[in-house]
C-alpha cells in the first residue's frame, strides 16, 4: 500500500483590490513525491523554448532547484520592500556561459509556483556580464520570455514593443539583486528574440 503526504501550492487571487493568498493542498505519493525527469525535457521546440519556473512572481524568497535532490532549495530571502518582478526559472538541459543553465524572466499575468513548465515564446535577452565577490567576471544573460498560452502579451513578437520603461525596470532589478549579494552586474544592451534563441541553440550543444 502507497503511502501519501500532502503538498501545499499556493495560489494567489484578486479581490476588491487586495491580493489574497490561499493553499491549495493535494495527496502525493510519498515513494514518487519528486521525479522532475528534467533529462527528457527538449529546450527548445517548434519555435517554444520549456522553462521551469523557480522563483515566482512577487515572492520575497528566492528559490533555487538542486539537481542532486531533485527539490527547490530557499536559497535567500529580500530585503524588506522587494520581491521579484515576474517569474524566474531556467531552461534545463542548457548550459551558459556561467556554468549554470540558462536564465529566463518569463512575464505571466499571475505567478506560477517552483517546479511548474512553462512552454514560452522568446521576446529577447538582456546581454550582461557580473562580476562575482571572489573577482571573477563572466557572462551572465538574462532570456526573456513570455508563456504560449499568454493573452495579455500575444500579440507581443519583441520586448521593445512593450516600451523601454520595462527593460529599465528589468535592468534595475538584476543590478539592485547583485548588488544585496556583493555582486556587480552590468548590462551591456538589449537583443532581440532571434539573438535569444541563437542562445538558447548555443547552450544546447555544450
Amino acid at each position: 500500500m502507497l503511502s501519501f503526504s500532502k503538498v501545499h501550492i499556493p495560489i494567489y487571487s484578486n479581490h476588491a483590490g487586495f491580493r489574497h493568498a490561499f493553499r491549495y493542498t493535494f495527496p502525493v505519493s510519498i515513494s514518487n513525491r519528486i521525479h522532475m525527469q528534467l533529462s527528457k525535457i527538449l529546450p527548445h521546440k517548434d519555435d517554444f523554448v520549456n522553462v521551469i519556473i523557480e522563483t515566482p512572481r512577487g515572492s520575497t524568497y528566492k528559490y533555487t532547484y538542486d539537481p542532486d535532490l531533485d527539490i527547490f532549495e530557499l536559497n535567500k530571502t529580500m530585503p524588506i520592500g522587494s520581491s521579484f518582478p515576474f517569474d524566474f526559472g531556467f531552461i534545463p538541459n542548457t548550459l551558459a556561459e556561467d556554468g549554470d543553465p540558462l536564465d529566463v524572466l518569463v512575464l505571466m499575468n499571475e505567478p506560477a509556483y517552483p517546479g511548474a513548465l512553462v512552454r514560452c515564446r522568446l521576446l529577447g535577452v538582456l546581454e550582461a556580464t557580473q562580476k562575482e565577490r571572489n573577482g571573477t567576471e563572466g557572462r551572465n544573460d538574462r532570456i526573456i520570455a513570455v508563456p504560449k498560452t499568454s493573452v495579455m502579451y500575444a500579440d507581443v513578437k519583441q520586448l521593445s514593443e512593450l516600451g523601454k520603461s520595462i527593460e529599465d525596470q528589468i535592468a534595475a532589478f538584476f543590478i539592485h539583486y547583485n548588488e544585496q549579494a556583493g555582486k556587480t552586474f552590468t548590462p551591456l544592451r538589449w537583443s532581440d528574440a532571434a539573438t535569444a534563441l541563437e542562445l538558447v541553440k548555443k547552450s544546447m550543444d555544450k
